[in-house]
């Protein structure tokens, strides 16, 4: 199969084209910054794998409609994302709109430009990463909150549309990971909330959660891969959700 994985050149998304890659699928790298990509994919092949990259900024129609038409996924992972704190009246207004536009609206076009293809050859998966805030929410997140939010109804709606093609969508929502952007959101809280950085992560990230840990990558690829299993063939507009009993609360 080929996969084709947005923001996968980070730490989600580089976890899961590694594991497919490994299960012997075509991975499809899409992402922002071509040095980062060639040096992602060049990784990948350097260990014999079959990788191919793309430039793609989910934001851009074009770019959208040259990536489907390049590279027609019959799995697609949606895990581009972007973060930014504040309280809403310090919200930048074009900062708000950016967030939605790479984590709702792109998505969503993209997942869009994708399914003829997936409903012509009557097989398709579309996995979005969602995130423990699709469920909860935090303070100083409120576009990141709306966005993943608004991901499960999506998921669940074009789930709907697609039962009858032998296409699942399902979105994989985890707690807190250590990447790049959660180490950002270390220094941002804490500079908010005026603590350390390892408060933030004792007493703002990690306490809600009964388990009192960060959900490995690895865990995220894994699930994903499930999802694209025969086993998982009925599994449909679902929410993941790997949380160490968050939830349960």
């Amino acid at each position: 199969m080929r996969i084709v994985i947005t923001g996968a050149t980070g730490g989600i998304g580089y976890a899961v084209a590694e594991h497919f890659a490994r299960e012997s699928h075509q991975v499809v790298l899409a992402d922002l910054l071509p040095e980062r990509i060639e040096q992602c994919v060049a990784t990948l092949r350097q260990q014999g794998l079959d990788a191919e990259g793309v430039v793609l900024d989910v934001t851009n129609a074009d770019a959208i409609a040259r990536c489907a038409k390049d590279f027609p996924a019959d799995v697609l992972v949606n895990n581009a994302g972007i973060q930014h704190i504040a309280r809403l009246e310090d919200f930048p207004a074009e900062k708000w709109r950016l967030l939605l536009e790479v984590m709702l609206t792109g998505p969503a076009m993209l997942s869009k430009a994708m399914l003829p293809g997936m409903q012509q050859r009557n097989f398709g998966r579309i996995i979005n990463i969602g995130s423990i805030h699709a469920l909860v929410a935090s303070p100083f997140k409120s576009a990141y909150v709306a966005a993943k939010h608004g991901l499960i109804g999506f998921s669940k709606v074009v789930a709907l549309e697609n039962a009858s093609h032998n296409i699942t969508i399902n979105t994989i929502c985890p707690a807190y990971v250590k990447t790049p952007l959660v180490e950002q959101q270390i220094a941002a809280q804490a500079k908010e909330h005026g603590i350390s950085e390892q408060q933030v992560i004792d007493t703002i990230m990690l306490a809600p959660m009964p388990q009192k840990a960060f959900i490995d990558v690895a865990e995220i690829a894994a699930s994903a891969a499930f999802l694209c299993s025969d086993a998982a063939r009925h599994i449909t507009a679902q929410t993941l959700v790997l949380d160490g009993g968050w939830t349960a609360r």
